[in-house]
């Protein structure tokens, strides 16, 4: 019999959005989950990959110019607007500053969004890498809010891994590699968040970031007509 956190009880990927439990953040247990540490520390492998991927995932990283969000109308930058305030009051306690919580949610929809993920996929990610934790570094070396191996910057970056404490970098190099190892797993999140991690086939991470992509979900208010208070 498999246990309540295999991969079967992870949905279809065809279905994904469409089957997930919404869930209400809890932000007293979210801050005691924090505090403990209970950040999964990374420790992914260097290994081959295609000329094409390298090229492909070389372009995503070295691009340097900051995040231009834009939307075609105005409803949708409310809703925007909307998502921008829920998140930054979740990760007030977490991230007090609130210069440094704006630009890291910004910044964290915007590259989400370029790769083609979730944000709040992404925000789990974070959240069970390095508890948001800007120079988190595990005992395998990866580095950042998004726990990138250094050997990522040799293999497609210019070398410099100082960069994986800079907040763009870090978030584009993170997702950037998430994306290509969904794409290497034909869209099975289990097995490329496995990949993401290194321990491609075990639950124990994939299943965290599915109780922490969970949690980060948005839910849609009413469209409001003006700005909600983002303080």
């Amino acid at each position: 019999m498999r246990s309540p956190s295999s991969k079967a009880n992870w949905p279809d990927r065809a279905d994904w959005h469409g089957t997930r439990r919404r869930r209400v953040l809890c932000l007293s247990g979210l801050s005691l989950l924090l505090a403990t540490g209970s950040a999964h520390a990374g420790n992914q492998q260097e290994e081959a990959i295609a000329d094409g991927v390298r090229m492909a995932l070389a372009r995503a990283v070295t691009d340097g110019s900051p995040p231009q969000i834009q939307f075609p109308d105005i409803d949708q930058r409310i809703r925007y607007l909307n998502w921008l305030g829920d998140m930054s009051m979740r990760l007030r306690d977490i991230i007090p500053d609130l210069q440094t919580r704006i630009e890291f949610l910004e910044t964290t929809w915007y590259e989400s969004r370029r790769a083609g993920l979730d944000t709040a996929l992404v925000l789990g990610v974070i959240e069970v890498e390095s508890a948001f934790r800007k120079y988190a570094i595990s005992s395998a070396g990866a580095t950042g809010y998004m726990q990138v191996m250094p050997f990522w910057t040799r293999v497609v970056g210019d070398g410099d891994r100082s960069k994986l404490f800079h907040m763009q970098s870090n978030l584009r190099y993170g997702c950037a590699i998430l994306r290509m190892y969904l794409d290497q797993e034909a869209g099975d999140y289990f097995l490329a968040l496995g990949r993401y991690n290194g321990s491609r086939g075990e639950s124990a991470y994939p299943d965290a970031v599915l109780k922490a992509w969970r949690r980060w979900e948005y839910q849609a208010k009413p469209m409001l007509s003006r700005q909600r208070d983002i303080s």
